[in-house]
């Protein structure tokens, strides 16, 4: 499998069927690679699992998982650690980033030219439409991203990014967050360990009935960029760029072969 599409889930019952029918057409046409999708439910309450599952019991190639406690970043952990796929991706449900983007996200990730691969609405060449509020809260985030940990990412919290497998599963271990703090630590961890990132300007329109509480996801990423500064520009416990250098390429084994060895 060449690539893994990721969507994580808590009680969105009213559009999981309607996305993910929306992303099974558009990786069946339009997309060049193998592709499955995993729907990772975290600790729903209302028909969400039950729609997911039927779902992944109608379609080849969509997956459902189910998660007791709640979290985004722990629905994403889940589901890239079991992953086998050359590739891991997510994308929000509501699907504000247009599915056209897909492609040249993961493309530069499956030719080895990059390691991890982020939609970005702040690059030239996107077009988005959000309100005012939500533009302004999102420079003033990636703005201080830069002043606090020397972000290099134009826009660390567009719900739409990728990596090659063994990147991601090398990083997993030393992020610490589980909700939605999580993919920007881990973006943070791939720039200290020298990955390649790859930028995407994509087309966004907001989702009027987004369940995200703006003020609650602030507090937690103002906690998670004050945590990794006082990190310092260490991994905060993570590999280092060698021992993660490893972790993706392997040294090849020198043993000799059984056959080869003097009887």
């Amino acid at each position: 499998m060449n690539v893994e599409v990721v969507i994580p889930v808590h009680n969105e019952a009213h559009v999981i069927e309607t996305s993910v029918r929306r992303v099974y057409t558009h990786l069946a046409h339009e997309f060049p690679f193998s592709a499955r999708i995993t729907i990772a439910d975290s600790a729903s309450t209302d028909d969400t699992l039950a729609i997911a599952r039927t779902l992944a019991a109608e379609l080849p190639g969509v997956h459902a998982i189910h998660l007791e406690e709640k979290g985004r970043g722990r629905a994403l952990r889940a589901a890239w650690s079991a992953s086998r796929a050359d590739v891991v991706a997510y994308m929000d449900v509501d699907l504000s980033t247009d599915l056209n983007a897909l492609l040249p996200l993961v493309a530069p990730l499956l030719s080895a030219h990059s390691d991890v691969a982020v939609g970005s609405r702040l690059l030239h060449g996107a077009r988005v439409e959000r309100s005012p509020k939500r533009e302004f809260i999102s420079r003033a985030y990636n703005f201080l991203l830069r002043l606090s940990l020397g972000s290099r990412v134009t826009d660390a919290q567009c719900g739409f990014k990728a990596g090659r497998r063994d990147a991601i599963q090398a990083l997993l271990p030393a992020v610490e967050n589980e909700d939605w703090f999580f993919d920007s630590e881990l973006l943070h961890l791939a720039e200290q360990a020298g990955l390649r990132i790859h930028e995407v300007p994509v087309d966004w329109t907001e989702d009027p009935d987004s369940r995200v509480q703006l003020m609650a996801t602030a507090i937690e990423d103002l906690r998670g960029i004050a945590r990794l500064r006082r990190a310092g520009h260490a991994m905060a416990g993570g590999p280092t760029p060698q021992q993660l250098d490893e972790r993706i390429h392997p040294t090849p084994r020198t043993e000799t072969p059984a056959w080869q060895r003097p009887r």
